[in-house]
């Protein structure tokens, strides 16, 4: 099989495809031909070193995959031919930048039928992420106003369609490009963060979802509500913030995603039930994963 791997830490040059055995799977584990890997941003500093979390090169890259279950595994949950998407092993290697990938059979779900390969793909490192984050640690219900920071990136387009599935009255902020796209999604009001500043227009927030970092997650304070809670999947390590928010009385959690075969299930439950689609961005070839880095790069 084939798999693209690096050498060295740097720029999408470093990423080079080469031959490999396949790999063989360990009991309650399936081997799986991958037909599509979704890339995430984690993945592009990974790359260029500039978080270690998986070691030195040489690794393998990647994640999130969708494919078909190869031979008899080694599990009562799948068999032959099932088509499956997961986010197996996360954070340790999971080598999913190949052609054919061993995960553990917990970690997988079956795809549902109205996502293409691809859009499965996409789906579970951000699709876990909005629902751990959401879900688990806020416990979102019926009625709470949620804002969702970055409504229409890889985390919040799916954080905006989960909170509304969870019955909530939903705010997003997002660039004017991409207002209309948000909308479309279900949340109720669409903050253009390039003209409206949302801690002056918002009050009475129950849960702030943030996937942008910066100073946004402090200017948040001012909108939630006595005791509101802030979840953020990108500062969550801000020691300083953690003790500006518990002086304020509001709660902060950080989120950091991890496989969770109860929440991969709920969210092919919300797909099959038509209240989650996931957009991909772009597609690439195998052949050219440095040219999808290049993408995530920006």
């Amino acid at each position: 099989m084939r798999v693209i791997t690096q050498q060295a830490l740097g720029g999408p040059e470093v990423l080079t495809i080469v031959d490999a055995p396949e790999p063989r799977p360990l009991p309650t584990e399936v081997l799986v031909r991958v037909k599509a890997i979704g890339l995430n941003p984690l993945e592009a500093r990974l790359r260029a070193g500039e978080f270690p979390l998986i070691g030195e090169p040489p690794f393998i890259l990647g994640w999130d995959i969708s494919g078909v279950v190869e031979e008899e595994p080694r599990t009562w949950r799948f068999r032959p031919g099932d088509e499956v998407f997961g986010m197996p092993l996360f954070p340790r290697a999971a080598n999913a930048y190949a052609e054919v990938v061993s995960a553990p059979a917990l970690h997988l779900a079956r795809k549902p039928a109205s996502l293409s390969h691809a859009e499965a793909a996409a789906l579970p490192v951000v699709g876990l992420t909005a629902w751990q984050g959401l879900a688990d640690l806020a416990g979102v219900s019926v009625g709470d106003r949620v804002l969702i920071h970055g409504g229409g990136g890889g985390v919040g387009h799916v954080a905006v369609q989960i909170a509304q599935a969870l019955g909530a009255y939903v705010m997003a902020t997002a660039g004017p490009s991409k207002r209309e796209f948000v909308e479309g999604l279900g949340a109720d009001e669409v903050i253009d963060y390039t003209t409206v500043d949302f801690a002056e227009v918002l009050r009475d927030v129950d849960v702030v979802f943030d996937t942008i970092g910066g100073d946004t997650a402090e200017r948040s304070l001012a909108v939630l509500r006595p005791g509101g809670h802030l979840v953020t999947a990108v500062a969550e390590e801000d020691s300083e913030l953690v003790a500006r928010f518990e002086a304020a009385g509001m709660r902060f959690s950080g989120i950091a995603v991890d496989p969770d075969p109860v929440a991969l299930r709920r969210l092919v439950e919300l797909v099959e039930q038509g209240r989650l689609r996931v957009h991909v961005q772009e597609t690439f070839p195998f052949e050219r994963v440095a040219d999808a880095h290049r993408l995530l790069d920006g």
